[in-house]
């Protein structure tokens, strides 16, 4: 026995979808840039350095010296020879006059008179120890620098944009669809249903 039977059958309704992709381009073109550095400006200045060396004194420790030098040594030997001839004289008159001191200084003067002195021996240096003199100026270097700042020169450039819109397109693939069918409607179960 068959019964009767109601047979349904649907369809989903489908979009479709199709897009197209935005299309964007983006360029940034080189910036130009210039730079100058000028040179920068040295001036110095320098004092020469200065030397002096004085050897008179070298040159009198070996008896060479010019000649108003000379003059001027001979006599200034002269008067100090002088003052000691008049003070041994003032000192020789002054134990003459004494004579009465019982002493006899004719003799000692005799003897004083009639002989030079010992001589020092001893060891001199010609010239003598630092008898050459030396002064030294050192230089004196001034150096002026004039710094010039670089020259910048920059010219930017704006960035290209292109953009292109997307599509986006939205249509129906396949429609929705319900179908209702009715199977076995002239069976005898409907029959015996009805009476």
């Amino acid at each position: 026995m068959q019964l009767p039977q109601i047979r349904m059958t649907s369809q989903m309704a489908q979009i479709r979808v199709q897009q197209t992709a935005g299309q964007q381009e983006l360029r940034q073109p080189e910036a130009e840039l210039s730079i100058q550095q000028p040179n920068a400006e040295i001036s110095m200045k320098t004092t020469p350095s200065k030397l002096t060396i004085d050897q008179r004194q070298a040159w009198e420790d070996m008896d060479l010296m010019p000649i108003l030098k000379r003059i001027e040594k001979f006599a200034s030997e002269g008067q100090q020879g002088l003052m000691e001839g008049i003070k041994r004289r003032v000192q020789q008159g002054n134990e003459l006059m004494e004579i009465e001191n019982k002493r006899n200084p004719v003799v000692s003067q005799a003897i004083e008179n009639g002989y030079d002195g010992m001589k020092t021996l001893g060891i001199k240096f010609i010239p003598s120890s630092f008898a050459v003199k030396m002064d030294y100026q050192s230089s004196n270097v001034q150096v002026d620098v004039k710094v010039h700042r670089p020259i910048i020169n920059a010219k930017s450039h704006q960035p290209i944009h292109r953009y292109e819109r997307g599509n986006v397109t939205i249509s129906m693939k396949q429609y929705q669809d319900l179908n209702i069918d009715f199977v076995n409607l002239n069976s005898e179960a409907l029959e015996n249903v009805q009476k």
